[in-house]
């Protein structure tokens, strides 16, 4: 029975062993990963979607929203309603004759109606407040535009980023297995006596070193993922598969039409002039204080009172209010507004030139950077042919184990300089866009080429 039991418990875990195999490779190969294959297309959507920053300045423009009807208020109908109760010490009375007085209202009444104010004309004052806080609300939309399109800027080179990381993390991978496989010649040469144990230490302390490199470009790689998922605004964690940018923008225009174009597009440009306009606005509101207030009024009242002949009553003025003297405050504001517009017209200028200064950086970054891609790559070409000649050198017993390591972290250094330069020219071309003050999210869209 005790033999029996062993041979089943063998024929069992036999049969058990390659089926648990086989469900692991299923769920390996065949269920999908949690990993998230993302495009720029895509990431860009979401952020434009979700993005807390966007959100914040769309919250902010609906605050702007209501100044809006705040200043358009004054313009409408005020209607007030009331209620009051009158409790006397002494019922009121008149005198009648020289001995005698007479009452004419009762000691207690109760009072209630409403009234209507409306203001006729102040001379552009109410007008003017309400086109400032229309020219706000403009304002507001012009920087929640250049958020959006800062959002997205942030997002192309957080992405960007990672896949420039992706390509370092390739090269540190084959520098790992490039001193592998020199690792494993200087040990075949040093058993057979062919070379030193020098030259065997060092080729282990230099894959070691590699390893490292590895190591840290992994974890590189693991902080600008947890970047694109916190533009996302998703789990920290979650695992980024990013795809290559299929879409190239269109970067081929001059600078003078670059400059054309920052100069109509840039939001935060539009914005000042904008605040200008809203700045007139308020100057003009503020001189109206000088004239007068022309309004009318009217309601009913009804006082419950048994002396009244009429209880109930409506009414009806119209009116005339000026502030004769308020302590220099009126002349004080105008020379206030006054120097604020100068300053916001000095601030569009230095803006402006900024502005300018901006895109000719990141035009001549673009063009500089698309010339290393081309002696990068040439580069590349080199190193790889050097290494090769240096391991047939070593092999050959001519050349020695340094030139080999020398010949590897060439290789790497180049590959690495490539890359840089790849994405480097990426950068600089979300960045034009940006300066050019296009929308990066359209620039990178499928109908770009």
């Amino acid at each position: 029975m005790i033999f029996y039991g062993i041979n089943s418990c063998k024929r069992l875990s036999g049969t058990v062993l390659p089926l648990l195999l086989l469900v692991h490779a299923f769920f390996l190969f065949v269920l999908p990963s949690n990993a998230l294959a993302l495009t720029l297309e895509e990431g860009l959507k979401i952020v434009a979607e979700q993005g807390r920053d966007i959100k914040i300045s769309e919250a902010e423009e609906d605050v702007v929203r209501e100044g809006v009807q705040l200043a358009r208020s004054p313009l409408l109908p005020q209607v007030d309603l009331y209620a009051n109760q009158t409790l006397l010490s002494y019922q009121p009375e008149a005198v009648f004759g020289p001995f005698e007085s007479v009452p004419i209202s009762e000691k207690d009444f109760l009072t209630y109606g409403f009234r209507v104010n409306q203001l006729v004309y102040d001379f552009g004052g109410t007008s003017s407040m309400l086109r400032v806080a229309r020219l706000g609300l403009k304002e507001k939309k012009l920087d929640t535009l250049r958020v959006r399109n800062l959002v997205a800027l942030n997002f192309t080179l957080a992405y960007l980023d990672l896949l420039e990381t992706e390509k370092f993390l390739r090269v540190a991978q084959n520098e790992v297995k490039r001193f592998e496989a020199h690792l494993n010649d200087t040990r075949a040469m040093y058993e057979e006596g062919l070379i030193t144990k020098n030259d065997f230490l060092e080729a282990e302390v230099m894959l070691s070193d590699a390893r490292q490199k590895l190591l840290t470009t992994e974890n590189l790689r693991a902080m600008r993922a947890s970047r694109i998922n916190s533009l996302l605004v998703r789990p920290l964690n979650e695992e980024v598969n990013p795809e290559e940018i299929s879409v190239k923008p269109y970067t081929k225009m001059t600078l003078e039409a670059a400059w054309k174009s920052a100069v109509r597009l840039r939001p935060e440009l539009k914005g000042i002039q904008t605040r200008i306009r809203a700045k007139k606005e308020e100057l003009k509101a503020t001189k109206a204080s000088f004239y007068p207030n022309i309004y009318v009024s009217g309601g009913y009242e009804y006082q419950e009172n048994s002396y009244m002949v009429h209880e109930g009553n409506w009414s009806f003025l119209a009116g005339v209010k000026v502030n004769l003297f308020s302590g220099g405050a009126t002349r004080a504001r105008i020379r206030k507004v006054g120097a604020e517009l100068r300053s916001l017209t000095l601030t569009e200028e230095k803006l402006r030139d900024g502005i300018m200064l901006e895109v000719k950086k990141a035009y001549l970054q673009l063009r500089s950077a698309g010339k290393k891609v081309g002696v990068t790559n040439e580069a590349v070409a080199q190193a790889g042919e050097n290494l090769r000649l240096q391991r047939i050198r070593y092999h050959e017993g001519v050349g020695t184990a340094t030139d080999v390591i020398d010949a590897v972290t060439l290789m790497s250094r180049a590959e690495t300089n490539y890359w840089s330069a790849v994405y480097s020219l990426k950068r600089a071309e979300a960045g034009l866009l940006h300066a050019m003050g296009e929308d990066i999210t359209r620039g990178y869209g499928k109908s770009s080429s």
